[in-house]
């Protein structure tokens, strides 16, 4: 069996960790299983690793609830696509630890802002939704240890057509953005995400239709990959075949984004969802969370609050993984870690048959005769015994095993 399958090969470069981003975002109240993800994320980023990043639909005040001194209970609250009080406005929360010690991120998204600019030009704050400005919101989000996004658009209006883009205004929304500073905290806007619609056809940088891997680490800390992802299993393992091409681009300080995490939305199995997060962990992606947390169930919540698999994500290593073997619906992907461990991820395609997985030292990086200890990540345990050479598992159908494998020391005498 093992000729016939395809070694892929491609070694990713080493890279250390990298600053936190923040990506698309929407809805849903900042919850207490929010909060306890954030935490965890925290305490497995304790230690070095610097590159976590979490993100979860939130519910947010608006500044006029702010200004009142509301918050946890009030009727009052921004909602995705404007469906409460017809804001229009996208909301997101960002969370994620690493050398910047803070733990969540509010990000604006598209319609934040007045559709036109002010008589000098100056990008103004939807006066409905942020009567007090965003400096206000700044404030606020500062004082309570946090930091703050905003939403922009390399194009002459935003991907939803309701305020201006910055094509032509780049330096001074720039120092607009930089212009909100707290009192609390010595920057304004912490993070810029910046879209990329309504452009006129001009081609970013003048690099045509380049793909941004190729050259997004000079400007940004990640880049989305992939067309957006659907909640459905088909769309989610192409998206991170997609992803998985560009590995070898991510970098210092520079990430792949295959888009949001789906965990949690309805449309695939628990088992189809623990593939996902495996794969999104070994890519090193941003684990954008992309449910309505106040309504996960038991299932989704220990999906994505799994800190041996979080910790995988964040590795201080920060080397994104890679498929090293296929072999008709069965693959094997592998990552080198710290202290000289690899993940590995027995994953099964197919659709209704379970099958036997092997994983080979050779394909995943390890020398021959090398005797390892095997840590399922799923199933919480460390395997009896060792193996040498390979490992081999049964692996239902949609589903995977996930492992980290740490050389087994051998006993002293």
């Amino acid at each position: 069996m093992r000729e016939r399958g395809r070694r892929l090969g491609g070694s990713p470069a080493d890279r250390q960790a990298t600053d936190v981003l923040w990506r698309r975002l929407a809805r849903a109240r900042a919850s207490e299983a929010a909060l306890r993800i954030c935490r965890l994320l925290m305490a497995t980023s304790a230690g070095g690793a610097q590159m976590g990043r979490l993100t979860v639909r939130a519910w947010i005040p608006s500044s006029q609830a702010i200004a009142k001194g509301e918050g946890e209970g009030d009727e009052r609250w921004l909602w995705h696509g404007g469906h409460t009080g017809g804001t229009g406005m996208w909301w997101g929360w960002g969370f994620g630890c690493g050398q910047m010690t803070t733990c969540v991120l509010p990000l604006p998204d598209d319609c934040w802002a007045e559709p036109k600019r002010d008589a000098t030009g100056n990008l103004v704050a939807n006066t409905k939704t942020f009567p007090h400005g965003i400096k206000a919101l700044a404030d606020y989000v500062h004082s309570k240890g946090l930091k703050l996004g905003i939403y922009s658009d390399a194009g002459f209006q935003t991907c939803a057509k309701a305020q201006s883009g910055s094509l032509g205004h780049e330096e001074q929304d720039a120092k607009t953005f930089a212009a909100w500073v707290s009192e609390h905290h010595h920057l304004g806007v912490d993070y810029l995400k910046y879209d990329n619609c309504n452009n006129g056809d001009l081609k970013p940088l003048e690099r045509g239709d380049i793909h941004p891997a190729r050259w997004g680490a000079a400007y940004g800390n990640s880049w989305r990959t992939t067309n957006d992802i659907a909640g459905n299993w088909e769309s989610m393992i192409a998206t991170a075949d997609q992803n998985e091409v560009w590995a070898e681009y991510a970098r210092p300080g520079g990430w792949n984004d295959p888009d949001m995490l789906e965990v949690g939305n309805g449309a695939m199995t628990n088992s189809e969802y623990v593939v996902h997060f495996s794969l999104w962990a070994m890519s090193k992606a941003p684990l954008i969370i992309g449910c309505d947390v106040r309504h996960m169930s038991q299932e989704t919540y220990g999906i994505l609050a799994n800190k041996e698999v979080i910790a995988v994500n964040q590795d201080p290593l920060g080397v994104q993984g890679k498929k090293v073997r296929m072999e008709g619906s069965n693959e094997i992907w592998a990552a080198p870690l710290s202290d000289y461990r690899t993940a590995v991820v027995l994953l099964n395609r197919h659709a209704t048959d379970g099958a036997t997985i092997t994983a080979h030292w050779d394909d995943v990086g390890l020398p021959a005769g090398l005797a390892v200890e095997a840590r399922d990540l799923w199933q919480h345990k460390t395997l009896d015994g060792a193996f040498t050479d390979r490992m081999a598992f049964d692996v239902a159908a949609r589903s995977c095993r996930m492992f980290v494998l740490r050389p087994r020391l051998p006993m002293k005498a």
